[in-house]
């Protein structure tokens, strides 16, 4: 099969490159270098890093306009192959390819349609997460399902973690439509099911509420990192969390309330506590949370989420 493939982040790497090991990329298309750090040095994304490693074309556009359209279908290729790529395909680029374009999406579609399915899963509090690969249609994600597949997570994961095993079992999963679309044996079907979106998320996203069971804490920061990050309120001072499980501590606490023990923070929620392990406070580098707590100036009334 001669594929274009479009995509930008590091989950889209192992689909590029399970693909390109069997198929004939003609191009890749990736959104350009921006600029990363302090500094603002112009970086390729992870994807046109690995592409510019297999020696592979490279087309970098900000979206996939007229010019894109032109230099994809001058490639006139079989297939177009699309994973995060950060952008939408309209016609008459979605038509271009002999085959259309097929969709990596990490959810078990209709479930989670949109830019955050990985995110949007986890601070539901799902069980069990999924990659489909479905027909790309001009509605959001809404096309017909070639496969789907549920993944076994790491305990806890969170959406970083989440997402590299999905991307890994879902570079398996579009190898094995790609193959059955050249030999002429894939089957779409229609998606089923209720419809739920899961909208990008902001930083307000990221902010615990200790008022909640700490299940739904849990999994607000499982969800929110490590973009946009996990936060709360501290005495006015906003502090990220980077690192916290559920206690094991079986002392009820105020929610809100925080209390150092031996190598976090247990901070109350309308349950059980939330230990704390690692935390930046605004405008300061990553700490633990106990070293942080010893040098901050506090009273017994201080609360997170204050």
């Amino acid at each position: 099969m001669r594929l274009v493939f479009a995509g930008t982040p590091a989950a889209a790497v192992p689909t590029l490159r399970t693909l390109a090991a069997s198929h004939d990329i003609a191009a890749v298309v990736t959104r350009p270098d921006a600029p990363l750090g302090r500094r603002r040095v112009l970086t390729p994304s992870p994807v046109a890093r690995t592409a510019e490693e297999l020696g592979l074309p490279i087309i970098r556009a900000a979206r996939l306009d007229d010019e894109a359209t032109g230099r994809i279908a001058a490639l006139r290729p079989d297939l177009g192959v699309i994973v995060a790529y950060g952008g939408l395909v309209r016609e008459p680029l979605l038509s271009t390819p002999v085959h259309g374009w097929i969709n990596l999406h990490f959810s078990l579609l209709p479930q989670w349609r949109g830019a955050a399915p990985v995110q949007r899963a986890l601070i539901a509090g799902d069980a069990v997460l999924g990659a489909s690969v479905f027909q790309l249609v001009p509605a959001l994600d809404a096309g017909d399902v070639f496969a789907a597949r549920a993944v076994d997570l790491p305990e806890a994961a969170t959406a970083d973690v989440a997402l590299e095993v999905l991307a890994e079992d879902g570079a398996r999963l579009t190898a094995d439509v790609v193959d059955a679309i050249a030999d002429g044996s894939a089957v779409a079907a229609p998606q089923e099911g209720e419809v739920t979106l899961a909208p990008k998320l902001s930083i307000e996203d990221g902010a615990l509420d200790w008022s909640q069971p700490l299940d739904a804490v849990f999994a607000r920061f499982r969800g929110v990192t490590p973009e946009p990050g996990a936060h709360t309120t501290v005495d006015g001072l906003r502090v990220k969390i980077l690192d916290a499980v559920p206690s094991r501590d079986e002392q009820k606490l105020e929610p809100g309330a925080i209390v150092a023990a031996k190598h976090a923070l247990l901070i109350g929620t309308a349950t059980a506590p939330l230990a704390v392990r690692r935390v930046q406070p605004a405008g300061k580098p990553a700490m633990t949370a106990t070293d942080w707590w010893r040098g901050f100036r506090r009273d017994d009334s201080v609360r997170a989420g204050a």
